[in-house]
């Protein structure tokens, strides 16, 4: 894993570092070229990467529109009435709208595409977006149908954290065994105050199994093959 944080930047920052590390590092061993082949499949690493909200990608691969429900009971009939697995009755619809992401729109997304504006049920230390209350400034990076970054404005507000972790408990403490816990140390460093940051962070190993075409992370993680046999 490779993560970074950068001053006075935001996620839009961290968008455009993370495709040049990858186009850069890309060209550094494909000879200049952006288009490679994993797998039998042609992916084409030419910037700028395709960019799409995760409210309009869920929209066109599953047919559900987010944005015209507004109560987290509605979205979980919805969710159940297409089959999705692991709704559970503590869900709000950001939760729900994830299950949408992972079950109809990431095995779709082969070539590199940036899905922005996650709900801020799973974004707990992300800057909210601006006329957006229940979205915030986080994106994520998706090559052949996987996760190959996540990035977003961090939350420099401590009230605002705070609050956050107050909500992730409740979500604990309804069964939610992956929510957040209370971190009050990060809430009083908050409060001695933070400039606007973009963080990053990206997988090293999915990134070099894409471009030498490796489809074990055995092939290209030294430990795995030291241990005896």
């Amino acid at each position: 894993m490779m993560e970074a944080y950068q001053a006075y930047t935001d996620y839009h920052g961290m968008m455009e570092l993370t495709e040049a590390l990858i186009v850069e590092a890309c060209k550094d061993i494909n000879e200049g070229n952006t288009v490679i082949e994993f797998q039998g499949t042609k992916i084409d690493l030419t910037p700028p990467f395709a960019r799409i909200t995760m409210s309009d990608a869920v929209a066109k691969y599953s047919g559900v529109d987010f944005s015209a429900i507004d109560d987290a009971e509605t979205a979980r009939k919805i969710g159940r009435e297409r089959g999705l697995e692991g709704i559970e009755n503590h869900m709000g619809i950001g939760d729900v709208l994830e299950l949408f992401f992972d079950a109809f729109v990431e095995p779709e997304l082969i070539q590199p595409t940036f899905i922005l504006d996650y709900p801020i049920e799973i974004s707990p230390l992300t800057k909210k977006k601006t006329g957006k209350p229940g979205l915030t400034e986080r994106f994520e990076l998706f090559i052949y149908g996987s996760e190959f970054g996540n990035a977003y404005s961090e939350l420099n507000d401590p009230l605002d954290q705070a609050e956050r972790f107050r909500a992730q408990m409740d979500k604990r403490a309804a069964g939610d065994d992956e929510a957040h816990v209370q971190d009050d140390d990060f809430v009083e460093a908050l409060s001695y105050g933070m400039p606007p940051t973009g963080g990053l962070g990206i997988g090293i190993d999915r990134l070099v199994m894409l471009l030498t075409d490796n489809p074990s992370i055995r092939d290209v993680l030294l430990f795995p093959t030291m241990k005896p046999l």
